[in-house]
């Protein structure tokens, strides 16, 4: 008789290479569970088909990492924020830039999608939350009341309010109509990563760096329960799709909670490190990880998963006795979400609670759109997953059969559903001048058995360069493909290139950090400006930003010469950079060139009093001679255009 085969509980589902350089951020699709987008240091957004091996579409128009993406819930838009403040939307099914949006003044952390109006949240390192419209490309409100960065934004299933989580400890609950702050719910003692909305009850869970989940009533305001000895920072949580538990992705496994009382029921070993985002889908969850390039997806069998009922033997928590449970569960103990048939109205405008920065479109953002592009790198899977807007229906892969599960005796993973090719890919980082120097990838051949499967790039994925990039633009009514050969002669030029920079760079970069253990700042700013290469002056100078205390009147003659070529770049980063570092010298600095100027001469000789005389001429005179770039920039419109003006006011006194 033979054997029955008994399949695992949980299992690895694949590996891929998702971008020439660190992934900084990712999200899955909540309605399909399969669609995967990612964000990398490479400034794209790539989007996946889970368990395929190449890129559906590449995304591009950033000009700094990516630090946040975010898809809407039919899976037809994407939004994706950046370090320098700046976001943007595109259309997946039309293939194309919807919107820039631009605003806040540092990363964008978190985002999210209106459940049904045509709005999305914004977080920020600058502590602000903004609501943008994206039909009219306008901030609709900002909202304010955290101090740190805002980790976290959910929209709450009926679309009527917004739940933040921060670095400042906090929740917050903001009312979207009225415009303002409902609720703040305190209690945890660390950094709070995530927030999420029970699917029907006026419920809220939020998870913390403090190893803890707590779980919050949103009629009463006040907590319901709280998870502790997590095993470490909590960063994904979801709930079941009919609400009866809670999942948290934990380091190496998944855990299940109830909240009524607080208990587990459930714990399942997953070896997925730490995992950074969930979904759910034919009864089965979904985890995705990343490490430096390369992202993996897991999959957990939820008919093997203890969701309700009796209590799991959880080695950190004593649950607590059944007794205490609701005697009928399947009725909610609170209200619940009214979602409405269609889609929500305009929130009313609130002066005192809100900012209008509804301009018209400019040159500036017309350039941005142009410079976005969707590229389509799959056109089958691209076909099969994203229907023209004009068909009956889409056919996205949400209703595909669930991911078979390996047998538990077999020693290889699902890694075996899609073998690398036995050809050798080359990869390598594109260049781009504003980004630090990143690892190279290797040449990648295929995994020996019983070890996790690389599914290295192929030719049609954004992983790299193209060798289409290093050919000169030569109309030709018909283009032949090059031979393999002539292809990889053209990479090697490139690749060959791109290694003499990063190799430059990071021996710079050493250069510096080396006078920088010493402990004398002049002279790691006197070294880093010897070297000739402002993208070294640039990571100092983010250094020093950080710490106004370093900075001294001497270290301003030598960098104020640095900032005047930064305001002039070309570069995104290198502009803010340099009106960050201008800001903090006027405000420290120049209330002290001015009186020190202004004051009578000394009677005597003193010569420390001489040399601060000399520095603070010194320096009155190069801010002079960057206040005429400062003035001529402050009429530009966007963020630029604000930083300039600000500087502009700040500068005022040089007349």
């Amino acid at each position: 008789m033979a054997t029955p085969v008994v399949t695992k509980t949980a299992w690895k589902l694949q590996e891929i290479v998702a971008h020439a350089s660190n992934v900084s951020s990712l999200v899955l699709g909540k309605a399909s569970g399969r669609l995967l987008a990612t964000g990398g240091d490479d400034c794209r957004v790539n989007l996946w088909s889970i368990n395929k091996p190449n890129c559906i579409m590449s995304l591009t128009g950033h000009t700094s990492p990516v630090e946040s993406v975010r898809l809407n819930t039919p899976e037809e838009l994407i939004v994706a924020g950046s370090q320098s403040g700046s976001i943007r939307v595109w259309d997946l099914e039309a293939a194309k830039i919807l919107r820039t949006l631009m605003g806040h003044k540092a990363n964008i952390c978190s985002l999210d999608f209106h459940p049904y109006g045509e709005f999305v949240a914004s977080g920020s390192q600058d502590t602000n939350i903004k609501l943008w419209d994206i039909r009219r490309k306008g901030c609709v409100f900002r909202y304010r009341g955290h101090s740190q960065a805002v980790r976290c934004l959910r929209f709450s299933p009926d679309g009527k309010w917004l739940a933040s989580a921060a670095d400042d400890h906090t929740v917050k609950l903001w009312d979207l109509t009225a415009g303002k702050m409902m609720s703040e719910f305190p209690g945890h003692t660390g950094p709070v990563n995530v927030v999420e909305f029970h699917p029907n009850e006026y419920l809220l869970a939020s998870g913390s760096s403090d190893r803890t989940i707590r779980f919050w009533d949103l009629e009463k305001f006040q907590v319901v329960s709280c998870i502790e000895g997590e095993p470490g920072p909590v960063r994904s949580v979801l709930f079941n799709p009919d609400g009866c538990c809670l999942y948290s992705g934990c380091q190496d496994s998944l855990r299940v909670y109830g909240w009524e009382p607080e208990r587990c029921f459930d714990v399942v070993l997953v070896n997925w490190g730490k995992v950074a985002d969930l979904a759910i889908c034919n009864d089965q969850l979904i985890g995705v990880a990343f490490s430096q390039s390369n992202v993996s997806s897991y999959v957990v069998d939820l008919t093997r998963v203890t969701r309700t009922g009796t209590v799991a033997q959880d080695p950190v928590q004593d649950s607590q006795p059944l007794a205490q449970q609701s005697p009928h569960p399947s009725v909610p103990l609170r209200r619940i979400y009214e979602r409405p048939s269609t889609t929500c109205s305009k929130p009313q405008r609130v002066k005192r609670n809100s900012e209008s920065e509804r301009r018209s479109p400019s040159s500036e953002d017309d350039r941005d759109e142009r410079e976005s592009r969707a590229e389509i790198q799959n056109a089958e899977d691209y076909t099969e997953i994203f229907q023209p807007k004009n068909s009956i229906s889409r056919t996205p892969p949400r209703r595909s059969e669930p991911f078979p599960a390996p047998p538990e005796d077999d020693t290889t993973t699902a890694k075996e559903a899609v073998k690398p090719s036995t050809a050798m890919d080359v990869q390598f980082p594109a260049p781009n001048p504003e980004a630090l120097p990143q690892p190279l990838v290797t040449t990648s051949t295929p995994a020996p058995k019983g070890d996790p499967a690389i599914i290295p790039a192929t030719r049609n994925e954004p992983i790299g360069l193209k060798a289409s990039d290093f050919l000169p633009a030569v109309k030709v009514p018909q283009q032949a493909e090059l031979v393999d050969e002539d292809a990889m002669s053209q990479i090697r030029k490139g690749h060959d290139t791109m290694c003499v920079v990063l190799t430059s760079r990071h021996k710079n970069l050493d250069t510096v950090r080396a006078v920088w253990t010493t402990g004398d700042v002049k002279t790691s700013v006197d070294s880093a400006v010897a070297i000739s290469d402002l993208s070294v002056v640039v990571d100092l100078l983010n250094i020093l930003n950080q710490k106004a205390s370093l900075w001294k009147l001497d270290l301003c003659t030598t960098v104020l010469p640095q900032i005047e070529k930064l305001l002039q770049s070309k570069y995104e980063s290198y502009v803010q950079t340099g009106c960050t570092s201008l800001k903090l010298i006027l405000q420290r600095f120049l209330p002290l060139i001015t009186d020190i100027l202004a004051a009578p001469p000394s009677v005597g000789v003193d010569i420390t009093r001489e040399e601060r005389l000399h520095k603070c001429r010194l320096c009155y005179k190069q801010l002079k001679s960057i206040s005429g770039l400062v003035k001529s920039k402050s009429g530009l419109s966007g963020r630029h255009g604000s930083a300039f003006r600000e500087l502009h006011l700040l500068m005022a006194s040089l007349d």
